[in-house]
């Protein structure tokens, strides 16, 4: 019974908390700036148009998500002020899937992709950076 409790809670592999905390916030932070931060960067420099749910303007719209999706998610790759960057990059998560996806999960307008990277951010904001960040590193 005991290798069968073993094998089904995979009790084998040792739990490491903090290394855990770190991929996800390099993963995240990485992806999001890489694939999303990038990329609104380029469209801001260009000028380009972006929505303006509040009125603030395209591009102050524009540089805002570009703050949360590229900078923050750098600081947060770091795990510098990461409480707040996860909040920051949180709130664009949930600005993209509730106004710029009408808050769909399925279909041609899907906003998956921002709801999933929300559960991430939300998770970093709940936990913290763990032991393997700057924040850490400045609090000893």
């Amino acid at each position: 019974m005991s290798r069968f409790r073993s094998l089904l809670t995979l009790s084998t592999i040792p739990t490491a908390n903090d290394f855990g905390l770190l991929v996800l916030r390099v993963w995240l932070g990485g992806s999001m700036a890489a694939l999303h931060g990038l990329g609104k960067l380029q469209r801001l420099q260009s000028g380009g148009a972006f929505m303006d749910p509040f009125g603030l303007g395209s591009t102050a719209s524009l540089g805002l998500s570009t703050s949360a999706e590229l900078l923050a998610a750098v600081l947060l790759v770091f795990g510098l002020a990461s409480r707040w960057t996860a909040a920051l990059t949180a709130v664009n998560m949930v600005v993209a899937f509730a106004l710029a996806h009408g808050g769909a999960l399925t279909g041609d307008q899907s906003g998956e992709l921002a709801f999933v990277y929300l559960a991430g951010f939300v998770t970093l904001l709940l936990t913290g950076p763990g032991r393997y960040s700057v924040d850490h590193a400045m609090t000893r």
